[in-house]
């Protein structure tokens, strides 16, 4: 949800040196928005201060075993530790950072997902390239209160590795329901095979990028509102410290699995060397001094340690627009060098992986997208359409490549997500984009646009796309795209 209310979100912070070598039930539709014009309410971007926390936890781990797994996934509402203090949650088998699955390309996943709300939920494995249909990634159905359903997953040996997510597509609530608690990590494994042998069982850590509101002994499911006061996590933790020693490298899954905010990410004194983008290996490796994130982003990328010392992993001040939101400045993770040094291994060096690119494809059908909103931002449109999931409003040809323009009429960002099958971002408003892969969310300025190319294969169906700010999405910024042959 976009708001008009200025309210910084409540930072968690420390003070730390630089020394590292360059290298509530959820259930009610809220409204997306504070009242038009109401006043900004200063908060200090680092008040309460946040001392430094405990280690990193790494989250548990479901990992299948003989090209297949087998999991459970239970859905209730209990009283948990989150970010240092016990709070009712969502969550996923009695956590709020649940069990990353892990799988690998070719694999099955029989998931059995248990209902123990008193709503209706489902579930979405977002980015993965799956079918749309029945009891595989079939976001239309509903699992009812006290219901069992079992998903099975069936994955081509073609699947991208790295790095993805699942979360609740309950439309009216996802953002309630993954507000609460209810999203985690995916991983497919096989992003090590592109780099060089002596970085292939480096130490990688799961950045998991969480942020929730409190109401009370509960973490915040209804009245949401993106411009109010925050606590941003990383796995649940605030501020938790990551050890590195100099010369080590690591893998770093930077995953952006919160329901609304967006992240700008920064490791102070590094550049990061980014290896996937939405768990697609890049074409060729490349470095920036920061990540931004939009909701439901990841990045895979390399990380070195330098001399003995301390720096933050930050989230930097962003806005999103006139009618959107101003994020403060936040220490999301401590990094601590220290340790004898070890010697760097070779980093990867371009070409890095194989990838799709449509720059010369044959072009289907071209397509315009106008995202809009009215102007108390309250409803949300796709052409001028609320979701309907009975309408088909994009119908596309298995193995053709079409060019889809996603323009936004509003003035804020929204974060533009499609299911299924991911795109090339080929221009960001008028710009030649040149993002060395493929990718399945991207954010649309604000009276900007995007161009994307993409092409549909294996799949048939019904699925969707959507901003996936998911307050956005709840209050009608979807639709339905369908896959025939």
């Amino acid at each position: 949800m976009g708001s008009r209310s200025k309210l910084p979100e409540l930072a968690a912070a420390v003070v730390a040196t630089v020394a590292l070598l360059v290298g509530g039930c959820a259930g009610e539709r809220s409204p997306d928005r504070e009242p038009a014009r109401t006043p900004a309410v200063p908060v200090p971007a680092q008040s309460p201060a946040v001392a430094q926390g405990t280690p990193l936890e790494e989250p548990a781990q479901m990992v299948s075993r003989n090209g297949v797994l087998r999991a459970e996934l239970v859905v209730e509402r209990r009283k948990v530790a989150v970010g240092g203090r016990k709070l009712w949650a969502l969550t996923y088998n009695g956590s709020y950072m649940p069990p990353t699955l892990r799988i690998r390309p070719g694999d099955k996943l029989d998931l059995a997902m248990k209902n123990s709300l008193a709503e209706f939920t489902n579930l979405h494995v977002h980015g993965l390239h799956v079918s749309p249909s029945g009891n595989s990634d079939n976001v239309l159905i509903h699992i009812r209160p006290g219901e069992t359903f079992h998903y099975a997953y069936r994955f081509p040996k073609s699947l991208a590795p790295g790095t993805y997510w699942y979360h609740s597509h309950a439309h009216t609530m996802s953002a309630p329901q993954v507000a609460g608690g209810m999203s985690g990590v995916l991983i497919v494994d096989g992003l090590q095979q592109y780099l060089p042998t002596g970085l292939r069982h480096i130490t990688e850590h799961v950045i998991g990028l969480k942020d929730f509101q409190v109401e009370g002994d509960a973490v915040r499911t209804k009245g949401l509102h993106i411009g109010a006061p925050t606590n941003r996590t990383v796995n649940g933790q605030l501020n938790p410290t990551i050890r590195i020693r100099p010369g080590e490298t690591q893998l770093w899954r930077l995953a952006n699995i919160s329901a609304n905010i967006y992240y700008k990410l920064r490791l102070q004194g590094q550049r990061f060397r980014v290896i996937a983008h939405d768990a697609n290996p890049v074409d060729r490796i490349w470095t920036a001094d920061s990540l931004l994130l939009a909701a439901g982003t990841r990045f895979d990328v390399l990380v070195r340690g330098g001399p003995a010392g301390r720096t933050q992993l930050q989230t930097l001040a962003y806005d999103t627009g006139p009618a959107g939101n101003k994020f403060p400045q936040a220490t999301l993770a401590t990094l601590v060098t220290e340790g004898p040094a070890v010697h760097s291994a070779a980093l990867p060096t371009s070409p890095f992986a194989p990838t799709d690119d449509l720059s010369h494809a044959a072009i289907a059908a071209r397509r315009t997208l106008v995202f809009s909103e009215n102007k108390d931002g309250t409803e949300f449109y796709i052409n001028g359409k609320q979701f309907d999931p009975n309408r088909v409003d994009i119908r596309s040809k298995l193995n053709t490549v079409e060019e889809w323009t996603v323009r936004n009429d509003s003035e804020e960002e929204h974060s533009f997500h499609v299911h299924v099958d991911d795109f090339q971002l080929m221009s960001v408003n008028g710009h030649p984009h040149h993002g060395h892969g493929l990718q399945d969310t991207a954010s649309v300025p604000a009276k900007g646009r995007l161009v994307i190319r993409i092409h549909f294969t294996n799949y048939i169906g019904r699925t969707v796309y959507h901003c996936h700010i998911l307050n956005h999405e709840d209050a009608g910024m979807m639709a339905v795209l369908e896959i025939v042959k």
